[in-house]
């Protein structure tokens, strides 16, 4: 009787260890976002902070993709649930070509666009007819069109935007320089290593992936006050979801922030360098 007596005990030990244990594995739930980058830098920036998300509650899980045609693709069908790659205009411009309704959660850095050559040292020394190459992607053509503006080579009609500028909205181009921009934008660092063109426009993201230093290397480079800060995108009404804003929060924190202007070494600028 006894015997019997310390079983059913233990018993119910048991059954209350089961459930304190189901509590507790129920208050510390783990929610897990999937979130798609270009490799360098976004990749390695969401690298450094899954740590931290990771004691919030956070399981980020990284997609890397090499171009900027996949990523607002998958996050419109729901294969992410953000992504970090482009910047505002890029985005309204995609929302507009194809019925979009993706939003910006916040920006995070800005990735100076720069110019290389391997055949002058200043944008100015340009040669009467030179060719500039120019990835085919829109959405940079006014950050393009600014460097040369800046450097006097060129003057834009009247009452252009320059976040939807074109190279149709050239007024004046005193050295007739050439602008070809029918390439991809991750071949750009391959065109100028190969010396082709005079010219090879890059944004840094890519330059930095190639071993390229944008300080350095470049013969014109944007000014921090550029209005194209890269962000992190996601579907509209996702913006105020727990985990997003987790992610916003780790990402604009000011270790973050130090994070990248440090490892960066000044090329990826963090936002609070470029407000």
């Amino acid at each position: 009787m006894r015997k019997k007596r310390i079983l059913g005990l233990l018993a119910v030990a048991a059954t209350a260890f089961l459930l304190v244990g189901c509590g507790k594995s129920t208050s510390s739930k783990t929610t897990t976002i999937t979130v798609g980058a270009s490799a360098v830098p976004h990749a390695e920036i969401l690298k450094h902070i899954q740590p931290e998300l990771k004691k919030e509650g956070v399981n980020l899980k990284i997609k890397v993709f090499q171009d900027y045609v996949l990523p607002n693709k998958a996050l419109a069908s729901k294969e992410l649930d953000a992504n970090y790659f482009q910047h505002v205009p890029f985005l309204d411009n995609w929302n507009k070509e194809n019925n979009g309704s993706i939003v910006s959660a916040g920006a995070v850095h800005l990735e100076p666009i720069g110019v290389f050559s391997k055949k002058v040292k200043n944008l100015k020394d340009l040669k009467d007819g030179a060719t500039v190459l120019v990835s085919s992607n829109v959405a940079d053509y006014g950050r393009v069109l600014t460097l040369f503006k800046d450097a006097g080579l060129i003057t834009l009609k009247k009452g252009t935007d320059i976040t939807s500028a074109n190279f149709s909205d050239i007024a004046t181009n005193k050295k007739h320089l050439v602008f070809k921009h029918s390439y991809e934008a991750k071949l750009m660092p391959q065109f100028y290593k190969n010396n082709e063109g005079d010219a090879v426009v890059i944004n840094a993201n890519y330059a930095v992936q190639a071993g390229l230093d944008p300080r350095k290397d470049a013969i014109a480079l944007e000014k921090s006050d550029s209005p194209y800060a890269n962000i992190v995108a996601v579907r509209k009404g996702d913006k105020d979801k727990p985990a997003i804003k987790k992610l916003m929060k780790a990402l604009r924190s000011k270790s973050t922030q130090t994070w990248i202007k440090n490892h960066y070494k000044g090329a990826i600028l963090p936002v609070s360098s470029t407000n």
